[in-house]
């Protein structure tokens, strides 16, 4: 199937998450409780109460993750097309990235309707993107009250109506499900430059909350993205791209 996709109808993205406050005695009260309840599920207190200070490490490390508890501050996507002239591949990555989540949803949603909401002819990639990167998006988009574009609304869909998404994780697992394998690993194993030379998500709640550095975020975010098209390229056994194919879009 990949072979027969052309790379200039795909948009490749990728996500950039933090907890929704800066730490966890910034929630309210009910949220206070629905964080311990929702710890229960990734630590060993099945049973009774975790302690304050273990639920404050949880919130810092892992809320984040959950759309619940987090929020996006930046989606990057990139856009491959072959140059007219020299006839190389070239992309354009670009980035939402605000401290406002709804105003970053609502440009990233319009130009999805306005450019890739066809699924018969254009497809979203990125590693992950099934279970982590397009769920989060759906979920921020209905919390900060946004429509769905046709593309990104898959509820009750088969998995054939969704060949639109293209998961890079997925393609690698072969079947395989047991397995998850980070895009480090597979940039050093199949001899691309690694997105996480600068700084890896573990790094993002800190640098966004306490350095404010969202450029630098955004930054990161676009270099997975590359990395992602590096790696669909492997899959479809075509040259990978040099610097000076590369174009970051402000």
């Amino acid at each position: 199937m990949i072979d027969n996709i052309d790379i200039a109808n795909v948009l490749f993205l990728d996500i950039e998450t933090v907890s929704a406050k800066p730490d966890y005695q910034s929630m309210s009260d009910d949220f206070k409780e629905l964080w311990a309840l929702k710890s229960r599920q990734f630590t060993r207190h099945q049973e009774g109460e975790t302690s304050e200070e273990e639920l404050e490490e949880l919130f810092q490390a892992r809320a984040g993750i959950f759309a619940e508890f987090g929020k996006i501050v930046c989606i990057s996507v990139g856009v491959v097309h072959r140059d007219k002239e020299d006839q190389l591949l070239k992309v354009r990555l670009k980035s939402f990235a605000s401290e406002n989540e709804s105003e970053l949803l609502h440009e990233f949603s319009q130009m999805v309707f306005k450019y890739y909401n066809n699924t018969n002819k254009f497809y979203f990639c990125g590693h992950n993107i099934k279970e982590f990167d397009i769920p989060y998006i759906c979920r921020r988009m209905v919390v900060n009250q946004l429509p769905l574009p046709t593309a990104l609304s898959l509820f009750g869909k088969k998995p054939w109506e969704t060949q639109h998404l293209l998961d890079t994780l997925e393609l690698w697992k072969f079947g395989d499900r047991k397995h998850f394998t980070s895009l480090k690993l597979l940039a050093a194993l199949l001899g691309f430059p690694s997105p996480k030379d600068d700084m890896d998500g573990s790094d993002v709640g800190r640098v966004y909350w306490q350095e404010k550095g969202l450029d630098r975020i955004a930054f990161y975010c676009e270099k997975d993205v590359l990395a992602t098209i590096q790696l669909f390229l492997r899959f479809k056994r075509m040259p990978l791209l040099e610097a000076d194919q590369v174009m970051h879009v402000k």
